[in-house]
């Protein structure tokens, strides 16, 4: 289980903002695509990266074990999972690569999705599919739902005989919308269907318990919502499951005593583990400073951060929801939203991207624009540092550029 901490009392928001790299007159709307780094994590990652440069093989060779060892158990305790079940990766894309690359499956069958997930990992299963002869099959995602059974349900009519892996995004990139991991485990688990979850937004922005969720394979991003800088990821494998998967690169981590696979070495994890985080040199340093990230918002104090994402979510929601024409495509169910708020635009924008071109030109408002069937999606993405007066500035530059 993961464990969990006595939170502090509630921080003095305006001034905790100034403790991360943003931008003075910048309304930073877009952590879901990349979240802004603290200032103590980005000292410390560059005070690192100067050490390994001046001597990188006393830095890689001798004293990075001991430190990645450390930010690797960190990260467990965060994620409520064994740390030897943890490898480290460049972003969850190289994640979902290391699953739908080597793992073998019987054919003819199917791989189940949602019709949300995010188009570089549909792409790495899409050649998973065709090179093992197998098929894509879509399950449409109700669009505002009331509970997770729909979305449970929605996946289950979609079951077949040959459905041998069951993938979904843990929080959809296009509406934010939370889906129901645990649920979706145990329906695939009863069904003898490997899961494979893409978390890219959910360090950070939900509490996990990998362990409790019950999936075979999640892989993640630490440098949104976690704050860490780009170059961290992760990819967890439930106990059991470690020979299905193999190495993008071979390297020098390749050759090991195979009886002694998952016992730790000097290098911070196992030889299992390093067979697939060493691929050639390389900068760690986004690694080693995840306890770093986590520090700095564990002293803010989750449910401190929690309740704010909720709170500016939901100021987000009242403020823009129907405003020239946009429409809430997000659940407001504590249950199945969080951080993140999509509105679908009106019909009579003809070029949804100039939209996202304008407010940033005009307004300096960082913010995404997401293509979809469902339509084009301004999505608003609020993490702690964000304030009021971000929304009032999108408020009334959506008003401008939409009027």
């Amino acid at each position: 289980m993961a464990i969990r901490h006595t939170p502090p009392s509630e921080p003095d928001w305006q001034a905790v903002r100034h403790q991360v790299l943003l931008d003075d007159g910048l309304v930073y709307l877009n952590t879901g695509s990349y979240g802004i780094v603290a200032r103590q994590v980005f000292d410390q990652v560059t005070a690192l990266r100067r050490q390994m440069q001046s001597n990188p093989v006393d830095f890689l060779w001798r004293r990075g074990g001991e430190m990645l060892g450390r930010a690797r158990r960190c990260l467990a305790d965060l994620l409520g999972c064994p740390a030897s079940q943890l490898i480290f990766t460049d972003n969850v894309t190289t994640a979902m690569n290391l699953v739908a690359a080597p793992l073998r499956v019987k054919a003819p069958g199917e791989i189940l999705l949602s019709d949300h997930e995010y188009p570089a990992i549909r792409f790495t299963w899409e050649r998973a599919a065709q090179q093992q002869g197998l098929r894509l099959r879509y399950a449409r995602l109700p669009v505002l739902p009331t509970s997770p059974e729909e979305i449970v349900a929605a996946f289950a009519r979609e079951l077949r005989p040959v459905t041998r892996i069951l993938f979904f995004s843990h929080v959809l990139y296009t509406t934010g919308m939370v889906l129901p991991a645990r649920k979706l485990c145990d329906l695939a688990r009863q069904a003898g269907i490997v899961s494979v979850i893409d978390g890219a937004h959910a360090p950070g922005m939900l509490n996990l318990d990998l362990t409790e969720i019950g999936c075979d394979f999640y892989g993640a991003n630490l440098h949104k919502w976690l704050l860490a800088p780009v170059g961290a990821g992760f990819l967890y494998v439930r106990p059991g499951m470690e020979d299905r998967i193999l190495p993008l690169t071979v390297s020098w981590g390749w050759y090991y005593d195979r009886a002694r696979a998952f016992e730790l070495n000097q290098f911070g994890g196992s030889p299992w583990q390093r067979s697939f985080e060493f691929s050639g040199s390389r900068d760690v340093t986004p690694w080693l400073v995840v306890p770093d990230a986590v520090d700095f918002l564990r002293n803010l104090g989750w449910e401190n951060i929690h309740a704010r994402q909720r709170e500016l979510a939901t100021l987000a929601r009242s403020r823009l929801d129907g405003r020239q024409g946009l429409k809430l495509a997000t659940p407001t169910s504590p249950e199945l939203s969080r951080a993140i708020t999509a509105y679908r635009l009106p019909d009579t924008v003809a070029d949804p991207q100039a939209v996202r071109s304008a407010l940033w030109e005009r307004y300096r408002i960082e913010i995404n624009m997401i293509e979809h069937q469902v339509g084009p999606l301004l999505r608003v993405s609020t993490h702690f540092y964000n304030s009021e007066h971000d929304l009032d500035m999108l408020v009334q530059a959506v008003d401008a550029v939409l009027s």
